[in-house]
């Protein structure tokens, strides 16, 4: 079932995009970089609690998935969900205030770190046990199949986007999943962020079959391996994903080759990896590599680029003084969105 998506054979040979949608894409790379670097100093200050894992270097995957969906779209995230929520469009001020705790972040305040979410930009949340949200994100695949073939909805099947990382591919969750999607045909995209590590765990060490995406061979539906570092490639493969989807299809596995470059949380001091291998992981940062492509391409200017990076700064600056500024939840309000109130009102209405 694998060959039913080609894998581009070069880096950024498939890239037939606009200008305008690479520069995007390089936006949204570089805010997820920079909101995650911002939240590693709230954190060792003070201004975030609990733990708070980071998304350095799995940017490609984030964006190459997220930015080939449609807006009425979902996503379903893991506890490394921040960059992920920003990528779908949720503000980067009401994350950053979840983030603080405050009563204007997205979940307001009660959820931090590990739990955004956002109804309004069809962001499912992020979970904080390993396998814990692909079940969720199969009842949002089932749901816009019904809302196709039973309520009778003229606009496209709408398509979602699971993510979750190696150490889940071992999971019950995982398979049985695996094995409804595929009865079902649900428009459902597996994405495993394969970042070679489950906490402490080497991710070969904990399988005894590595090669996540052929496991997807077993029920029948096509599975592929793709460069997690490389936004293009990752975006190819999710658009012929995606594609498979709409058409009614079912499900595909995208098991992106990713790497973070911090430790698995901030509390984590990071002595398990090798520096031999951070270094060659680092070499191949998506960010620089993707910068790297518009200079040598002449696609834009340097001053284009420096503009980006005052404009992400920019934002992330006001996200920061958003959430400083933001009123804390008060303590009366404590059991105020344990369940939904008479007009079954929710968080984000």
């Amino acid at each position: 079932m694998s060959d039913k998506i080609v894998l581009p054979s070069t880096l950024f040979e498939i890239s037939n995009l606009s200008n305008e949608v690479i520069l995007s894409l390089y936006k949204d790379m570089l805010l997820g970089r920079n909101f995650e670097d911002m939240c590693a100093q709230m954190y060792y200050r003070g201004k975030m609690f609990g733990f708070v894992h980071l998304y350095n270097g799995q940017e490609a995957v984030s964006t190459g998935v997220i930015k080939v969906l449609n807006e009425n779209d979902y996503v379903c995230s893991t506890y490394r969900d921040h960059v992920h929520a920003l990528s779908k469009g949720v503000p980067s001020n009401i994350v950053m205030a979840e983030l603080f705790g405050k009563e204007t972040g997205c979940s307001r305040g009660r959820g931090g770190s590990m739990h955004i979410f956002s109804a309004k930009h069809n962001f499912l949340g992020g979970f904080a046990f390993i396998g814990e949200g692909i079940p969720i994100a199969i009842g949002s695949a089932f749901q816009s199949v019904y809302r196709k073939q039973v309520l009778q909805d003229s606009s496209l099947l709408r398509v979602t986007a699971c993510f979750f990382g190696d150490g889940t591919s071992n999971n019950g969750q995982f398979f049985e999943c695996l094995n409804m999607a595929v009865l079902w045909k649900l428009p459902i995209i597996f994405v495993v962020e394969n970042n070679q590590w489950a906490i402490g765990m080497a991710h070969h060490r904990s399988t005894s079959y590595p090669e996540i995406h052929k496991k997807a061979n077993a029920f029948g539906l096509p599975g592929i391996e793709v460069d997690g570092m490389d936004v293009f490639a990752v975006r190819e493969v999710t658009q012929q994903a995606v594609d498979r989807a709409r058409l009614g299809e079912g499900p595909t596995l995208i098991e992106a080759l990713t790497y973070r470059f911090r430790g698995h949380s901030l509390a984590d001091p990071d002595e398990l990896r090798s520096r031999q291998e951070k270094e060659a992981w680092l070499a191949r940062d998506p960010i620089k590599r993707l910068k790297n492509y518009l200079i040598e391409n002449r696609i834009v200017s340097h001053d284009v680029i420096n503009s980006i990076h005052i404009k992400v700064k920019q934002e992330i600056d006001d996200a920061i003084k958003f959430a400083l500024s933001s009123p804390e939840p008060q303590v009366e309000d404590l059991q105020r969105y344990l369940f939904a109130d008479d007009q079954g009102n929710t968080i984000n209405e």
